[in-house]
């Protein structure tokens, strides 16, 4: 939390004016007294600073830049998201490209996509073909997309995780 007139617990700061030019080191009572003297407010704005830097300026009108600031960046924030496909060890070729048009889709939407294979009875005894299925969807999608988690097993289900390639 940015700390303000009487919050400032150091004796001497540097203060900068509200036009930005510099008034020096001063004591903190002093630099209060000329901040009130403008109707404005004595902010610290580099606390680690030796002496701690303060600037004069409206705390409300700071805070509000600051929130907007925020929400700004929270607005310009990508959301990646994670995508899942399954597929089953005898999947057939026809649906196996349509799944991998619908992984390529979300790879390059910029999602991350998890590419899972279930097993169901006594499928479980076949996980090479469940790993052949991920290997090939591996190969397939090279050009756009790289391993994040090779796959891996986890009860009747085999998965792993492709990310998008940074574009050129």
């Amino acid at each position: 939390m940015t700390k303000r007139n009487e919050q400032i617990r150091a004796r001497e700061v540097r203060v900068i004016s509200e036009t930005g030019e510099q008034l020096g080191i001063l004591n903190r009572n002093q630099a209060i007294d000329i901040a009130k003297e403008k109707g404005l407010d004595l902010v610290e704005v580099a606390a680690n600073a030796e002496p701690p830097v303060c600037k004069i300026m409206d705390y409300g009108k700071y805070k509000f830049e600051q929130k907007k600031k925020k929400q700004e960046a929270k607005k310009n924030a990508a959301v990646v998201q994670v995508k899942e496909i399954k597929v089953r060890p005898k999947t057939d070729e026809h649906d196996y490209q349509t799944k991998l048009k619908h992984i390529r889709r979300f790879l390059e939407a910029g999602d991350r996509c998890k590419v899972t294979v279930f097993f169901r009875g006594r499928e479980i005894v076949h996980k090479d073909r469940g790993l052949a299925i991920l290997e090939r969807a591996m190969e397939d999608t090279r050009d756009i997309a790289k391993v994040d988690q090779m796959p891996r097993s986890e009860g009747r289900t085999l998965h792993m995780l492709l990310v998008p390639t940074a574009k050129k």
